[in-house]
């Protein structure tokens, strides 16, 4: 059964470029509710915790350095089908492919530089927003 909360987080390209107000104003008028926001930023050790499930790939150091290289905006959103409508919003990992008008196909520079993340599951979803947020913080 599909959750009405999925986890997103505006990658360092996208904040440092200033796009922030503007995707979370595309998540807003999508329908999504934040229910938990910080910005942050992730140290090498921490994105590779973030990310352990690439260590064994070839880009995994790149993306660790990527990913700490500025501040991030993690978020905790809720809306019903939540993960898979996001995952349309938001478009292809490759800005080329991605659907005109979705996030990535406006905001992202390149397939690695792609704007925002967005979970691919409901337990994924789920395993993500803990390690940015306590349940504390989601409400």
């Amino acid at each position: 059964m599909a959750t009405n909360r999925t986890f997103t987080m505006i990658k360092p390209d996208a904040v440092s470029a200033g796009n922030t107000g503007a995707i979370t104003k595309m998540i807003e008028e999508a329908g999504f509710r934040i229910v938990a926001v910080k910005k942050t930023q992730l140290t090498p050790e921490r994105a590779g915790q973030f990310y352990a499930i690439h260590k064994e790939r070839p880009f995994f150091k790149d993306l660790c350095s990527y990913m700490s290289s500025g501040a991030i905006v993690p978020m905790i959103l809720e809306k019903e089908n939540a993960v898979e409508d996001f995952r349309k919003l938001i478009g292809a990992t490759d800005p080329q492919k991605a659907a005109p008008g979705t996030i990535r196909n406006l905001f992202a520079k390149s397939i690695e530089a792609n704007a925002i993340h967005g979970s691919d599951s409901d337990e994924n979803a789920e395993i993500e927003g803990s390690f940015f947020f306590a349940k504390t913080e989601c409400f």
